[in-house]
């Protein structure tokens, strides 16, 4: 029987040990050793003595130690483009909430989007030795040098992104299927003169999103459309193509504006409110994409695509766990793409 009052280590600098824990618990150390790596062969009340000796003695488990010996930790690593975006905060908390439920921790890094450090990072987890690694991926000429570094004998699952079956399994959002649905709601609001704003065309989910935009222009008879690529997609690139747009749409040559992020949009939607020529939604409708932070806060709200970020990230989880489960069977990896849904917000319904 565990007591309240058992002594401490022999030292109180010394680190408790599997051999204190056994001794206070009653049990051998195997039965510790079960405890920590393989609970569900340990009976619930020698569970629960082991448990309350580790916690008497103020035990911490070397998780070192643990993986040298097991080859993984209970760890995932997740690496996101970009913390700053809300999205990949949604993709985050799916995913720790995927790993949570399978008995799994998580570790979280960010890469802005630069190809050495998504390299870095993958080298890093892999050295920590992480039950696999999640990867939210947007630039498709980052796709060759992510492959070529994946760590051998880790699942890797990308999210964000459509990965090639005989490579990887992945999770990414249907963003032809939002290009399509953004455009046509300007277009069922009576927009006729349609510009679209990208960004570079590396950028695959940006593409992609271009040509849901001209699918829907090519099935209405009567719309025009342009394509305006800035450097990025930030809100400083929204506000610079705001201004430069200004002119031609308080002329009446654009408006209905689609942009490829809720950054961008709301860049624009700050550089027209200086124009007092030209009113937001009635002159010109604006829809964004992401249903971000840059979209509800702005000081119009803003229309915009829904994607399901906690859903990626959570079926990303359970993707990579399935993938790293022993079973006689191989791994076959598939990719889910799931689908976005419009946010009808001011910026693109006409007041009157």
């Amino acid at each position: 029987m565990v007591s309240d009052a058992a002594a401490t280590p022999s030292s109180a600098r010394q680190r408790p040990s599997v051999g204190d824990v056994a001794s206070l618990a009653g049990v051998s150390q195997g039965t510790v050793s079960n405890v920590l790596n393989h609970p569900d062969k340990v009976a619930a009340a020698t569970r629960e003595k082991v448990e309350r000796a580790m916690s008497l003695l103020g035990y911490v488990p070397n998780t070192a130690a643990r993986s040298l010996k097991t080859g993984s930790t209970r760890s995932i690593g997740l690496i996101v483009s970009d913390l700053s975006n809300s999205l990949f905060v949604d993709v985050a908390r799916g995913a720790e909430s995927g790993a949570e439920h399978g008995g799994l921790t998580m570790m979280l890094a960010n890469s802005d989007a630069r190809v050495e450090r998504e390299s870095a990072y993958l080298d890093m987890f892999a050295q920590a030795r992480v039950t696999g690694i999640l990867m939210t991926l947007n630039d498709a000429a980052h796709f060759a040098t992510v492959a070529r570094r994946a760590p051998a004998g880790i699942p890797l699952v990308l999210l964000n992104f459509i990965a090639p079956t005989s490579q990887f399994c992945s999770v990414d959002v249907d963003n032809t299927l939002g290009g399509y649905l953004a455009t046509q709601h300007l277009v069922e609001t009576g927009r006729t003169r349609l510009a679209f704003i990208g960004g570079p065309e590396e950028l695959q989910p940006v593409a992609e999103r271009r040509n849901g935009f001209r699918r829907a222009v090519a099935e209405s008879p009567g719309v025009t459309s342009e394509i305006v690529s800035p450097d990025w997609i930030n809100r400083a690139d929204g506000f610079a193509v705001g201004l430069a747009l200004a002119d031609r749409i308080a002329a009446g040559e654009i408006d209905g504006i689609f942009a490829a992020s809720d950054l961008l949009a709301a860049g624009i939607v700050q550089a027209l409110a200086g124009r007092t020529d030209i009113r937001v939604p009635d002159d010109v409708g604006i829809v964004g994409y992401d249903n971000n932070q840059a979209a509800w806060d702005s000081p119009i709200p803003i229309s915009t695509i829904a994607q399901p970020g906690e859903e990626v990230g959570r079926l990303g989880a359970m993707l990579l766990q399935e993938e790293a489960a022993p079973g006689a069977e191989p791994h076959e990896h598939s990719a889910v793409v799931l689908p976005p849904r419009l946010v009808v917000r001011q910026s693109s319904v006409r007041t009157g």
